[in-house]
Order: structure tokens, then sequence, then C-alpha cells
């Protein structure tokens, strides 16, 4: 999982605990609603200006956020590390 993956998952997560649309938050923060949908689903990055507009939308600090975020791609990383581990482990046919 990359960083605009992983944060698009904390901000969706944070967005949803509020039982908000995404129409909701984009109100809120003054941000077209195209936009946050983008962000959500990692293909777009947020400028420092627009992650605080987000944050003061839902009322948490961007430090919260990010470490939301964080979280997700440390547990992705691993995933992703146990997997490439697990595939380079795994015989090749004609080793069985």
């Amino acid at each position: 999982m990359d960083i605009d993956q992983a944060f698009g998952l904390a901000l969706r997560g944070q967005r949803t605990k509020r039982k908000w649309s995404q129409t909701d938050l984009a109100l809120r923060a003054d941000v077209d609603r195209n936009y946050i949908s983008l962000i959500e689903l990692g293909k777009n990055s947020p400028s420092v200006r627009l992650l605080y507009k987000l944050c003061d939308a839902l009322d948490i600090r961007p430090s919260e956020l990010l470490k939301d975020a964080d979280k997700r791609m440390s547990a992705g990383f691993r995933s992703d590390t146990r997997a490439h581990a697990r595939a380079r482990n795994t015989p090749k046919p004609s080793e069985v």
C-alpha cells in the first residue's frame, strides 16, 4: 500500500465514523466532492493547506490523520513483505 492509498483510507475512516457522505465532508471543507473521492481512492494527494481544511472540518488534528495513515502504511508494508517472503520461499514446481 502506498502513502496516497493509506491516507485515503484514513480520511474515509474519519468521514464514515461520523456517518458523513463525501458531499458532507466536501461542503464542510469547501472542496469539490469529486476531489474527496479521488483522495479517498488514493489517486490524488491533498496539499498541506487542504489537509488542514479537511482536518478542521473533521475536528481533528492533522497529526491524528497522518498517524492513522502511517499505521495503515506500516500494516500494508508488513503484509506486502510477508507476501513477498512467502512467494520467495515457495518451491518451484520443478523442486517438488
